[in-house]
């Protein structure tokens, strides 16, 4: 009796633990007002509509060398007027803190955490998708448009002779905070700590492009391409984790509604 007992609770346990690993591909759902479901699809399709704009706008400047790249060289000169020892030592942090070697391990530490600590993955999955999107973009766009960086000799951290049109590191900054601030934001109703979470994405994002410019690795429109996309990708993410997972009362849910990450945290 003891022995059979042994294995009844082994297999429950075992059970459960199948049971837990299972329900962390399950979408989670919640409940929303039609009134902020809708304007989560407004959001999607603004922030989509004014990403491919401005890009497609940054993308003809560049290539007709027109526009708004006129003013990259003027920048980039005046910057070079602004380098400190100081100065370009907190520029060097960021670039690395933002680099392709800091930043990846962060994201997936990140990823890895949250996916572990959450009832359900979807949001981990969610940002690691748009992460890798981004990559796939950036590296077609790169040898497509095959634009010059500024030259090696003002460049104060090691020379690259890479394509310069968009940025990675802006790109790759610019996705992991809004897309990460979102995914946050969007299952609390405090608006107000919504709006601190954007802010702070936004000052990280300056700070990831002034290191980019400051440094000498890149034009300013190459930086604000890499912003449009990142907006174009930040709709798509609202658009999908919106159709998939907010659900408005009446409606039949066709996974498991989370109560425990439902936005009435």
């Amino acid at each position: 009796m003891v022995e059979k007992s042994a294995r009844s609770g082994a297999a429950e346990h075992n059970a459960g633990k199948w049971r837990a690993f299972n329900e962390k591909f399950v979408v989670e759902e919640r409940y929303v007002d039609v009134a902020d479901r809708r304007r989560l699809y407004r959001a999607s399709v603004i922030l989509s509509v004014v990403g491919l704009a401005l890009f497609i706008a940054t993308l003809v400047s560049v290539v007709q060398a027109t526009g708004l790249s006129a003013a990259d060289e003027p920048v980039h000169d005046w910057l070079l007027t602004t380098r400190s020892g100081a100065l370009t030592a907190i520029m060097i942090f960021l670039a690395i803190f933002f680099g392709p070697i800091a930043l990846p391990i962060i994201v997936l530490v990140v990823i890895v955490v949250w996916g572990f600590a959450a009832k359900h993955a979807w949001r981990p999955i969610l940002l690691a998708s748009a992460m890798l999107t981004g990559v796939i973009v950036s590296q077609i766009i790169l040898h497509i448009v095959q634009r010059s960086r500024p030259p090696v000799d003002q460049m104060l951290f090691g020379a690259d002779q890479t394509f310069s049109f968009p940025s990675g590191h802006v790109l790759g900054a610019c996705d992991f905070l809004l897309v990460g601030a979102y995914l946050i934001a969007s299952r609390r109703r405090n608006r107000r700590a919504a709006v601190y979470g954007f802010i702070g994405a936004g000052i990280g994002i300056v700070l990831a492009i002034a290191s980019r410019l400051y440094l000498g690795y890149h034009w300013p429109t190459d930086t604000l391409a890499s912003f449009s996309l990142s907006l174009l990708i930040l709709g798509g993410v609202i658009a999908l984790d919106t159709w998939r997972t907010a659900r408005i009362e009446g409606e039949p849910i066709t996974g498991e509604l989370s109560k425990a990450e439902s936005p009435q945290e």
